[in-house]
């Protein structure tokens, strides 16, 4: 058992039941078993830790332990549930009853395995199931065909004697003509088959008697046969003088004497000829009679079943025609409410399906942001700017060599032109603003890196890139974060910071741990400006470790900025009139998770532009009447 899975059992006098078997074995006493597993609450807030409780054959969850006493916040019945163990994700679990499904999620595949063993043993000492083994030890035969005997009367001689009983043969005999399926009212095909058995037997031991007395006829006349024979041999010298007068002789002393001796019944064991024959015409007529009514019963019940069949495929056209049409409304939908159909390898949206919700998602941030920047006016934060020579030192710290190797790279590789062999592609272009992107995937996951160009007039370098750096203003202008914090200050030019974006339902809710440093590059030449740079990069943190709740980004992004001062005129001072700042804005983005290729494009395409306007249009608004930051 895991660790973080914690089980309480405890046994009391309800728990122990006497099974419904009527031998008054009592049932194993059904504990209460309870701990900690992930539960579904809805596509805003995903998976919650819940503490879920087994008793009295009932699933019950509560927030947490603590609140045990407040009252559950749900339960299921299990004696109709249905406990099914998903088909990709190893670690999940549906619990349905009907229409309510409970998705559950286990720690892993070992922890899901435990409840589900859990939950089927608790409901079936619950429901009193034995072991099969008991049933077999006590009889080979199984107990429902052990009642399907005894209700037929089947293989048993009292069973014989008890329909013989009920039957009459002369009655039968002389009922015979007028026998109809109306006489037989009542009588099921199983009684019927039962008095057929019974009329079997008798006809064969009447086959039998009749069979003797026709086997001792033969003897007898045979018999009769060989005697006068003899008779005539030894009397042919002296042969009597004879008349024929019926079955008689006259001899010549004048007697008479019968030809053939008559056949008693007490020769051939005393049998009863003509009621043998009556009996035996009377069960064959039983027969015929029977066998008519099995006839029409089975024609009857052919008739219904061909009904029911009708009936029921009938009904499973219905079915499948209703299944098919809430199919069709499903896909139709944008929104769906479980966990299927967020993002995942195996998901049941498809990507065009996952782009409208996405961008149903995303339009209503955009209007929600409209209405907060209309309704209410920003809130005016001040910091206070270090002196500009704090940003022309690395630090020291121990990401001080990543973060000086970072800045090399994006001053030497960032600022290149989009010539050459890089493949870059224009996917963007809005007055001075232009967006270029290169395709790269790798497993399946869109790897982009991105850049852009821009021209901000009235602001400098230095303003753009400690606004972009500094984390007290960050929600003035970034609207994609839920939240964040600073994890740890490594000096004044660099910040170690996680967030957590806004999640766009159905996509998975992403977070970010990242270094931010900002850093002064002075020019080379006199005639060249300098250059300020904002690098924010993916670093680990045992403050801020990935959770199961959100997918961990990686991220390495620049922000390079170079001011352009055009010569006032006269002996005027310079003002933001002469200012224009050059802005090449850098993102290699690593998304992670499933989300579809086409899906992730499309939004890169849609967002980056909007950030990049949003961020220098706040900008110039902050800066606005204020003393220009070199």
């Amino acid at each position: 058992m895991s660790d973080n899975q914690s089980w309480n059992s405890s046994g009391s006098e309800e728990d122990v039941e006497t099974s419904e078997s009527g031998v008054g074995q009592p049932v194993v006493g059904v504990a209460e078993l309870g701990g900690i597993i992930s539960k579904w609450t809805n596509y805003i807030h995903g998976w919650q830790d819940r503490w879920v409780v087994l008793k009295n054959n009932t699933l019950s969850y509560y927030k947490s332990q603590d609140e045990r006493e407040f009252g559950c916040r749900g339960s299921l019945c299990l004696s109709k549930a249905v406990i099914t163990p998903h088909e990709f994700d190893e670690c999940r679990l549906d619990v349905s009853v009907n229409d309510s499904v409970w998705y559950l999620r286990a720690t892993d595949p070992e922890h899901r395995h435990q409840w589900i063993n859990s939950i089927e043993l608790h409901r079936s000492l619950r429901e009193g199931r034995i072991d099969s083994g008991v049933i077999q030890r006590t009889s080979l035969v199984p107990p429902a065909a052990v009642c399907l005997m005894a209700e037929s009367g089947y293989g048993s001689e009292p069973s014989l004697r008890r329909h013989g009983s009920m039957l009459s043969l002369t009655s039968a005999t002389s009922g015979y003509s007028a026998t109809s399926t109306s006489s037989f009212k009542g009588h099921s095909l199983r009684e019927k088959l039962a008095e057929m058995e019974t009329f079997r037997d008798i006809l064969c031991r009447q086959v039998d008697t009749l069979q003797k007395y026709f086997d001792g006829c033969s003897d007898a006349v045979s018999k009769d046969e060989l005697q006068r024979d003899k008779v005539v041999e030894d009397d042919e010298d002296d042969f009597p003088n004879t008349r024929s007068d019926g079955e008689f002789i006259h001899n010549n002393n004048g007697s008479k004497e019968k030809l053939f001796r008559s056949l008693s019944p007490k020769g051939i064991n005393g049998i009863d000829f003509k009621g043998e024959a009556i009996t035996f015409k009377a069960t064959t007529a039983g027969i015929l009679s029977t066998l008519s009514h099995c006839i029409d019963l089975m024609v009857k019940r052919e008739d219904s079943w061909q009904k029911r069949l009708d009936k029921e495929t009938e009904k499973r056209r219905r079915i499948e025609e209703g299944y098919h049409s809430a199919l069709s409304e499903l896909k139709k939908k944008s929104h769906f409410g479980g966990p299927d159909y967020e993002e995942g390898p195996n998901s049941l949206i498809n990507e065009d399906e996952f782009f409208d919700a996405v961008e149903a998602a995303l339009d209503r941030q955009d209007k929600m942001e409209e209405q907060s920047h209309t309704e209410k006016s920003r809130i005016q934060r001040s910091s206070p700017v270090p002196p500009g020579d704090v940003y022309s030192t690395i630090g020291s710290h121990r990401f001080a060599d990543k973060v000086e190797e970072m800045v090399q790279n994006h001053m030497t590789y960032s600022l290149q032109d989009m010539g050459g062999d890089a493949n870059w592609q224009l996917v963007v272009e809005e007055g001075e603003m232009k967006v270029y992107r290169r395709e790269v995937e790798e497993n399946g996951i869109v790897l982009d890196p991105l850049k852009a160009t821009h021209s901000v007039k009235g602001v400098t370098g230095h303003e753009l890139c400690h606004y972009f750096w500094d984390t007290n203003v960050r929600n003035d202008w970034e609207t994609t974060i839920e939240n964040f914090n600073v994890v740890e200050m490594l000096s004044d030019n660099a910040v170690i910071v996680y967030q957590t974006h806004k999640r766009v339902w159905p996509a998975s809710q992403r977070d970010v741990l990242y270094l931010s440093a900002m850093r002064k590059i002075l020019a080379n030449n006199e005639n060249d400006p300098d250059t300020w740079l904002v690098c924010n990069f993916s670093v680990d943190h045992d403050n801020a470790q990935p959770t199961n709740r959100c997918v961990r980004a990686k991220i390495n992004i620049a922000m390079i900025c170079q001011t352009l001062v055009s010569p006032p005129e006269g002996d005027r001072e310079i003002s933001r009139d002469n200012l224009t700042c050059k802005i090449t804005y850098v993102a290699n983005v690593n998304p992670g998770g499933w989300a579809p290729a086409s899906v992730l494009r499309a939004v890169a395409k849609r967002e980056y532009p909007k950030f990049l306007k949003r961020f220098t249009s706040y900008v110039q608004e902050k800066t606005a009447g204020k003393p220009i930051l070199f």
